[in-house]
């Protein structure tokens, strides 16, 4: 976690005499607040907060601290502010997976390059994680774990492997109760090259399911047309089908089976100094896109 979130954190955990009331006006799990002051506690060396009856409350050396926390979080803002207000010019890259680009960041950007009229800005928009150095690339979002340790990420939330059909397929086939009976199942697929298996369960011994696909379709939006149409099951991640789970027109099967989420990231390569155009676009980016209900748990 940016070590500026633990100190903001722990101001709205002091404004609000409550884990979960900051939380829930910060909009992350209560765990997560929990870890944050437990984690400047560690690095402060003393103890933050205490409970009383009612409410949590400052110690003494929460206050010292809480007194140079508001310093530097207004001098943050402050620098933000400035920043926004500086005319940024030249080149910028991003990057982002074609679904949730499309979804989602096209209107960041767009949103971004009006605040900052005299930057060309480029979105690639690919489901490979494209190198850096070779596209020259600015920031990208990332889905899974990071395998550059050069590369630099903040985390905008998590979304989940599901697995869906359409109410009129299952009212045809009936409704699967566990893997295993997937394989009496009409199974639609990414293409050829992807997993001949599904993996089910948290834990690499969970249950795997031969597949054999009678469609398979290399674009995201053509197979999800495909499993609205009845013609099948397909796996997808979380919030390529979120509206689709919203309105009833997909429904979400064997949940208690899915994998581990994977994390959404928000990363630039790991320089000395980010030049101020990709740096204003990482925050202001970060501060979009980790709002989105759709990577919230």
């Amino acid at each position: 976690m940016d070590r500026l979130d633990e100190l903001a954190i722990f101001i709205e955990v002091l404004n609000h005499g409550s884990l979960s009331a900051a939380a829930r006006k910060l909009r992350r799990s209560a765990p997560a607040v929990t870890r944050a002051i437990a984690s400047l506690e560690q690095r402060f060396g003393a103890r933050l907060v205490e409970r009383t009856t009612r409410r949590l409350a400052p110690t003494e050396a929460g206050l010292r601290l809480a007194e140079r926390a508001l310093i530097v979080l207004n001098a943050y803002n402050e620098a933000l502010q400035d920043t926004a207000s500086t005319q940024l010019k030249g080149r910028l890259c991003i990057t982002a997976p074609v679904v949730f680009g499309r979804r989602f960041v096209a209107a960041v950007v767009m949103e971004f390059q009006a605040l900052h009229p005299e930057l060309q800005i480029e979105l690639l928009l690919n489901d490979r994680n494209l190198d850096f150095i070779e596209q020259g690339i600015d920031a990208a979002v990332r889905i899974g774990n990071l395998q550059d340790s050069s590369q630099v990420a903040r985390r905008l939330g998590e979304v989940s492997i599901v697995l869906v059909a359409s109410p009129q397929y299952l009212a045809r086939q009936g409704v699967p109760r566990h893997p295993a009976e997937l394989s009496q199942h009409q199974v639609i697929l990414g293409n050829i090259g992807t997993a001949s298996e599904w993996r089910f369960g948290l834990h690499e011994e969970g249950p795997r399911v031969r597949l054999s696909p009678h469609l398979l379709f290399n674009d995201v939006e053509t197979r999800r047309l495909a499993v609205k149409a009845g013609k099948g099951v397909a796996r997808f991640l979380s919030y390529q089908v979120a509206d689709d789970l919203a309105e009833g027109s997909l429904v979400r099967l064997l949940p208690e089976f899915e994998p581990l989420p994977l994390s959404v990231q928000l990363v630039v390569q790991n320089m000395q100094r980010i030049p101020p155009k990709v740096r204003a676009f990482w925050d202001f980016a970060w501060q979009r896109l980790s709002q989105l209900p759709q990577l919230q748990k």
